[in-house]
């Protein structure tokens, strides 16, 4: 990965100096940096064992020698990603039912950018894990980051015009199987305050009413918590399961309104204590896609706000 200068200098800076200018850099592009990773990874653990790596790797770096601080921050970081998406690919395989992302609880003003609201969104990670990695990376990068080709080109180690049909072979992918739909924040509350209390009351009607004909429905426990073992869709099947299926148990249950990537979702505790996270995806005003994250190893995020950035 190349470094090109900034402007000349008499020398190297003092240790001191460039370290404090380092971590400067690293500090004031950490919720860029850290966003870029989990979007590459689904998961906040990897996100932030990436950021340590990247961190080692900028320590050392000549900054004096570096023309653009984000962007050469966002190739390295990138370039750890996408090593370690590649072990995470064979570890997926083993995993016990659906794989969800692991949930984030985000500030109200994520939601009110409506490109990074959709970059982090539940559903918008699940089609990003349906690319290779080469090519997540790429389309992260292009269409979320706006990093040009040749950028690009170092972090995945490919030719300028190899990144440039990879993006154009991700852009369609992606196309073809993210939500089309859209629904204004008056409509997101609303469908969500009507949910909530079809959920909390187990009526079946409410919940037929305010559920798309094709909703989708996963959950993930990673074999650690009961969960479903596949998805479960339309709208019949999901109102059922919302009825009678995840709700009905002999303790006290509570339901709270919260943003997790971006998008409305409910906060489940039960008996006072976090149970999972059911992220719910609008659109059009009807709930098109339901995901219940139940994985106590992907709830560390969910209790205070995560900042993402782009």
């Amino acid at each position: 990965m190349s470094a090109r200068s900034e402007q000349p200098t008499d020398g190297p800076l003092p240790r001191d100096s460039r370290m404090d200018s380092a971590t400067e850099a690293f500090v004031a592009h950490r919720n860029l940096l850290f966003t870029v990773a989990y979007e590459m990874l689904g998961s906040a653990a990897d996100a932030e064992d990436v950021l340590q790596e990247a961190w080692l790797r900028w320590a050392g770096v000549d900054l004096g020698a570096v023309l653009d601080r984000r962007a050469y921050l966002i190739r390295i970081t990138a370039r750890q990603a996408l090593k370690r998406l590649r072990t995470l690919g064979r570890r997926k395989e083993s995993y016990v039912g659906p794989w969800l992302p692991e949930p984030l609880l985000t500030s109200p003003d994520v939601a009110e950018d409506v490109e990074l609201a959709d970059s982090v969104s539940m559903a918008m990670l699940l089609v990003l894990e349906t690319l290779q990695p080469t090519e997540r990376a790429v389309f992260v990068l292009r269409e979320v980051f706006d990093l040009d080709y040749d950028e690009i080109a170092e972090a995945v180690d490919k030719t300028p015009a190899a990144v440039r049909q990879i993006a154009h072979r991700a852009r369609a992918h992606v196309a073809a199987r993210r939500p089309r739909g859209t629904a204004s924040p008056a409509e997101t509350r609303a469908a969500l305050e009507a949910f909530q209390r079809a959920v909390e009351t187990g009526d079946l009607q409410s919940l037929l009413d305010i559920l798309a004909p094709d909703v989708v429905a996963l959950s993930d426990g990673g074999g650690i918590r009961h969960a479903l073992l596949r998805p479960v869709v339309g709208v019949g099947p999901v109102a059922r399961l919302l009825a009678v299926g995840w709700w009905k148990r002999d303790a006290e249950r509570s339901l709270q309104p919260v943003q997790i990537n971006g998008g409305p979702g409910l906060l489940v505790r039960v008996d006072g204590e976090i149970d999972g996270v059911l992220a719910v995806r609008v659109e059009n005003g009807y709930i098109t896609g339901a995901y219940h994250v139940r994985n106590p190893e992907k709830l560390s995020r969910v209790e205070r706000e995560t900042a993402v950035s782009r």
